[in-house]
């Protein structure tokens, strides 16, 4: 059993990879400050393992008592995607680096912080050419540069672990819309149309429950693994915009799809992604697009949408 402190773990990949790490048989600390007012960790409540603590990540009396007899850290507290961040540039610098910059100065060397960073920061590329861990990084919005940041100095520490995650889309307790394969099918399920804009751009896709089987991965594993990147994504999933939505028509027939030369993405991210270096440790994430689009559509049939909105 580990002790593992998960900053921002009632969002939505936290939501998940908690109930993964209780499951695994961890005994797991959240830190949260519940800013949607959700309730996405009530299924754990009856376990002994699990805790919650109320609170902001920044609050350095706070974050200190916390670290004691902890062995694994993982910040995914955040304010997350590029409108978010642009709204509040400032409290996206506090969360996103300095709250991460603040778990560093205070951990001990023996605490093993395995961080998620973002695979946009790779930035527009041709979309022809494999990025591995050695391509530049070359963020382009807030949310990126914040989060390769964090990712470089964490680096030049010791005991860390980054995972750069791809577009994570899956169903949550604390659901998003706003990733692009989670809103692509609810507006299948819902309008029954979308209009895509730059919809040769490309990027790389994983499953939730895949990113938290990653991190479970990554603390068994942590002595292979310690000081390195490693992009985190679904092999089979490297498509542009035109090929997810005709993959979510499969499913939905009745889908209208309008591709329009109007409009553009403000994380303006274009490339396929190599998941290899992760392969090499032992890791592949198993669930395709095809099970993700099903397990969405169940999942939108049963939600007041309106709840989950971000922006």
């Amino acid at each position: 059993m580990k002790h593992v402190l998960v900053t921002g773990g009632a969002g939505y990949i936290g939501s998940i990879l908690c109930e993964h790490l209780i499951y695994a048989g961890h005994k797991v600390t959240v830190l949260d400050n519940l800013m949607y007012k959700q309730q996405s960790l009530f299924h754990l409540c009856a376990n002994s393992n699990f805790h919650l603590e109320f609170g902001n990540v920044c609050d350095k009396s706070r974050v200190s008592e916390l670290l004691r007899n902890v062995d694994v850290i993982i910040p995914l507290a955040a304010i997350v995607g590029a409108k978010a961040c642009d709204r509040n540039a400032q409290l996206a610098q506090s969360v996103n680096l300095e709250s991460v910059r603040l778990l560093n100065r205070l951990r001990s060397s023996n605490q093993l912080i395995i961080f998620p960073n973002t695979n946009s920061g790779y930035g527009t590329s041709s979309g022809d050419l494999y990025c591995n861990e050695e391509t530049p990084l070359k963020p382009i919005t807030l949310y990126g540069k914040t989060k390769v940041q964090a990712e470089l100095e964490l680096l030049d520490c010791s005991n860390v672990i980054t995972l750069r995650l791809a577009t994570v889309f899956g169903i949550s307790p604390r659901m998003r819309l706003d990733l692009l394969v989670n809103h692509f099918v609810h507006a299948a399920v819902t309008d029954n149309y979308i209009v895509i804009f730059e919809k040769d751009f490309k990027r790389n896709y994983v499953h939730i429950r895949d990113v938290a089987d990653c991190f479970l991965h990554a603390i068994e594993n942590a002595d292979e693994m310690i000081g390195h990147a490693y992009n985190l994504g679904f092999e089979g999933a490297n498509l542009s915009k035109e090929e997810l939505a005709l993959k979510i028509k499969e499913h939905v027939p009745n889908f209208y799809i309008h591709f329009s030369e109007i409009g553009s993405d403000p994380d303006k991210r274009n490339y396929i992604v190599s998941n290899q270096k992760l392969a090499d440790k032992g890791f592949l994430a198993k669930r395709s697009l095809d099970t993700g689009i099903q397990e969405l559509l169940k999942g939108f049939h049963m939600m007041n949408h309106s709840v989950y909105k971000n922006t």
